[in-house]
């Protein structure tokens, strides 16, 4: 098992998500890499979706944790539709190809699928978001 930090960024914003993420082998190139990140955040956006909420209010640890990230919820979902991995898979390599995110390994960017990655347990892997301009220059 390889465990290595994910940082998730927005153009723009200064906030900056920061978590650790194990992987089962590691990843050689970016394409194996967003296929493990991909795997795993649906694994536990399913598992969060079978979850029974036995108790429906929150701790006051829970209430300032949630006003951190800046939202507080119950966590209760209606729609219990569970991810499709591969599906996800799909729509990661397309966005990463039109441009929707950049990632960057130790500082350096990544560009294309097959380029190969040496990481290590120091290794920081960054998601940029890239957030465009909405209008027209007309």
């Amino acid at each position: 098992m390889e465990a290595l930090t994910i940082q998730l960024k927005r153009l723009g914003k200064k906030k900056v998500k920061q978590f650790p993420l194990t992987f089962e082998s590691t990843p050689k190139t970016l394409k194996e890499l967003l296929e493990a990140c991909v795997k795993n955040q649906v694994e536990a956006f399913n598992k969060k979706r079978l979850e029974v909420n036995v108790v429906g209010f929150l701790s006051p640890t829970e209430i300032q944790e949630q006003a951190e990230s800046g939202k507080v919820d119950f966590g209760e979902l209606a729609n219990k539709d569970l991810a499709a991995v591969q599906e996800a898979i799909d729509n990661v390599m397309v966005a990463f190809k039109d441009g929707l995110f950049v990632v960057f390994v130790d500082g350096d960017e990544i560009t294309t699928l097959e380029a190969p990655l040496t990481l290590t347990d120091e290794s920081v892997i960054a998601f940029i978001r890239m957030t465009f301009l909405v209008g027209s220059y007309w």
